[in-house]
């Protein structure tokens, strides 16, 4: 008698985005979202919950609403490859996450900073890999716009395989293994690496070898079709929107097409898609506290300041439990200073208003009601750990998602939750480890080895 091939496992992992409203700052359980407390205290719990990663977004730029600090916002997120190379000492396994942009900085530098974190870490880093085309951020490196919306891309393809490499260009027996040797490197045994193409130039040799697992792993994220080439190309792991399953299926559909296209086997990459989670005791007291989430992250006045955004125009004498604005909105199209307004919102916003108008009107919405209905961030998961599971394994067993990348509403109540109620069930049905297998991110996500 054969025995079963075991079922596929889910990998998870936590995105700690640092700011915007899915984090609910003002709730007295919320820990500082600056501390380093905080983090060793997070990444510790998701150790524990045996997660792959510890996930940090970046931002280069703090946002802004109309030219002003958006104050509603947590600010004063820490660098990432600072933060994450301080918790690899405070931690064992659980892989260390960087989102890093690759318009405002510099191959060389980045890629020796992120191989620094993989060699300090031991084989533990993440590099995820983003993009950005809008002059607000680049103002701040005196670089404003310098690159147009449809090159973001081929500029992040250059750059990771600059990255590439400059990562691959020490070779594995380079450092002596005694101080015998008559050299600390073998000579040869590390090269200088060129570059030269339309938007990167560089002449670099690495200055730090490969960790455990031979260079970060790389995430990317992005739905766009240059985001799902680059994935495609040379992501080991990607960052989705598409939670819904028909979605998801879809999704890593033609992820897979594109991956053959490219000469990669389908399991070369990880999908992950971003999703949050709401658990309870029963359906209804998580559908319940599904709702006190949402309401504290749409509150009254960030209600009105996510119109303002489209107005263009103080709001702040409108109610939030009123009618929509009564006054019309400017007729400039919306300012990016937000940092999280999609490049496809950034135009047509004054049908986008009328249809809201429209919507308002048909409903009897207020500002807050209808900027609940429009506005994203509702949650993904919402039910008992049970159900939750039982879902999870269908995603995970039909290879619509190899797992999920979270993003926790309240910390550490979040995370919590899902280490010591959802965790157990996973291991229940056989979806989810009981036990690191390995020490490096890379083995965490099953990946193959580089070749």
């Amino acid at each position: 008698m054969t025995g079963r091939n075991p079922l596929p496992q889910l990998h998870l992992g936590v995105f700690f985005t640092g700011v915007g409203p899915e984090l609910i700052w003002t709730d007295p359980r919320a820990r500082s979202h600056t501390a380093f407390e905080t983090f060793v205290e997070i990444a510790q719990i998701l150790e524990r919950g045996l997660f792959d990663a510890f996930f940090l977004g970046e931002g280069l730029r703090v946002r802004e609403n109309r030219g002003r600090v958006h104050d509603l916002d947590v600010a004063g997120r820490p660098d990432a490859i600072t933060q994450l190379t301080a918790l690899a000492a405070v931690t064992e396994r659980i892989g260390l996450v960087a989102t890093q942009n690759t318009t405002y900085n510099y191959p060389a530098d980045l890629a020796r900073r992120l191989a620094s974190l993989d060699l300090l870490s031991e084989g533990r880093a993440g590099w995820n890999v983003v993009t950005t085309d809008n002059a607000w951020t680049g103002a701040n490196f005196r670089h404003g716009g310098w690159l147009e919306h449809e090159r973001r891309y081929e500029r992040a393809g250059q750059f990771v395989e600059a990255a590439k490499e400059l990562w691959s260009s020490w070779a594995p027996d380079a450092v002596a293994s005694d101080g015998g040797a008559p050299s600390w490197s073998r000579p040869g045994a590390v090269t200088t690496v060129e570059r030269d193409t339309d938007l990167v130039h560089l002449r670099a040799t690495a200055t730090v070898p490969g960790s455990r697992q031979g260079r970060p792993v790389l995430f990317q994220a992005g739905d766009s079709d240059g985001g799902r080439e680059l994935a495609a190309r040379h992501a080991d792991v990607v960052f989705s929107a598409n939670t819904e399953y028909g979605k998801a299926v879809a999704y890593a559909a033609d992820l897979r097409e594109r991956l053959a296209r490219h000469g990669r086997s389908p399991d070369s990459l990880r999908i992950l898609p971003g999703a949050s989670v709401v658990l309870g005791d029963t359906t209804a007291e998580a559908q319940e506290k599904a709702r006190w989430v949402r309401g504290q992250q749409v509150n009254g006045p960030r209600s009105v300041a996510f119109l303002e955004q489209y107005w263009g125009t103080d709001l702040s004498a409108y109610d939030p439990d009123g009618p929509l604005p009564d006054i019309e909105p400017g007729e400039q199209e919306l300012d990016p200073s937000r940092g999280t307004i999609s490049i496809e919102r950034r135009t047509g916003k004054q049908a986008l208003i009328r249809k809201w108008r429209d919507l308002a009107t048909e409903r009897g919405l207020s500002i807050r009601e209808l900027v609940l209905e429009v506005s994203p961030g509702h949650p993904s998961f919402v039910g008992t750990p049970s159900a939750v599971a039982d879902e999870w394994t269908r995603y995970v067993s039909t290879r619509a998602v190899d797992g999920f990348n979270l993003l926790p509403q309240l910390l550490p109540a979040s995370v919590t939750d899902i280490v010591d109620e959802l965790v157990p069930a996973l291991q229940e049905r056989g979806v989810y480890r009981t036990a690191y297998q390995g020490t490096t991110l890379r083995e965490h996500l099953d990946l193959p080895p580089l070749g």
